[in-house]
């Protein structure tokens, strides 16, 4: 597999002003036409807000993915942004993944809400790998990082690269350091994390996208203010000094569930 161009975008989307998000997004793809994949971070679209989303939301067929299309394939470029979306009568806090023809390859639906976001949005039921530029996607959203089965079980399904898109804020930023870096170290898989920067409604997000290899380490980072970042990634480049012992495959060898027996107290 020839090497993978990605763009991280981290930036502070306008609240509420979705029309301003995706020019902004088409400005960034216009800016990187040599990128396979631009990622952006939850909800950008929309900005990250749990009120007032009946205004907000998106149909997988309307004008708004329609328009973010457009802009994928006059680039040649393929996405994945944040959004709430309309879904079975209630509202999903999704990732949206759209390929280099500007085809709608698949949403997924956040499976692990957090705090307020539970009142707000609906739950995702299944987990996502999708194929954008070549190379098997396993998509998380925030929350959803924070839980080793989430990553556990897109590798197993066949991920090639873990990719989290977040709005993770103060003072969890260095919560998702260490699980971004656990989540890649214990799949032996790339992992891309783009998170928001700023202050928004409610929160002061915490910034931190990062490209954690397959080993575990920071081969970018990007800090707490806004900033794009374009890598090229040999998605199959490890260290020259650890054990090849994290490779997918080995997850087969994963003895799960196995019963807890609880010791009796004295």
């Amino acid at each position: 597999m020839k090497n993978l161009n990605v763009v991280l975008a981290q930036l502070k989307p306008k609240l509420r002003d979705i029309p301003r998000n995706i020019e902004t997004l088409s400005g960034i793809l216009a800016q990187h036409q040599r990128a396979d994949l631009v990622v952006f971070p939850e909800l950008f679209l929309s900005g990250y807000t749990t009120s007032g989303l009946d205004e907000l939301a998106l149909d997988p067929d309307g004008p708004e993915v329609r328009e973010v299309s457009r802009a994928a394939r006059e680039r040649s470029t393929a996405v994945i942004f944040g959004a709430p979306e309309r879904a079975a009568g209630a509202i999903a806090n999704s990732a949206f993944c759209i390929d280099r023809h500007g085809n709608l390859t698949g949403v997924y639906r956040k499976t692990h809400l957090f705090g307020e976001e539970r009142g707000a949005f609906i739950a995702g039921d299944e987990l996502l790998v999708v194929d954008l530029a070549g190379v098997k996607v396993g998509l998380l959203i925030c929350f959803d990082v924070e839980f080793p089965e989430v990553a556990r079980s897109l590798a197993l399904a066949g991920a090639d690269l873990l990719v989290t898109i977040s709005a993770n804020m103060e003072p969890f930023g260095r919560d998702h350091d260490v699980f971004s870096i656990a989540r890649a170290l214990e799949n032996g898989l790339p992992h891309l994390y783009v998170n928001q920067v700023g202050t928004g409604e409610t929160f002061v997000f915490s910034g931190g996208t990062t490209f954690v290899s397959a080993d575990g380490d920071h081969l970018a980072e990007t800090g707490a203010s806004e900033k794009v970042v374009a890598l090229s990634l040999d998605l199959h480049a490890r260290s020259e000094t650890k054990p090849e012992n994290l490779r997918p495959q080995y997850l087969q060898q994963l003895r799960s569930p196995l019963p807890v027996e609880l010791a009796p107290k004295h």
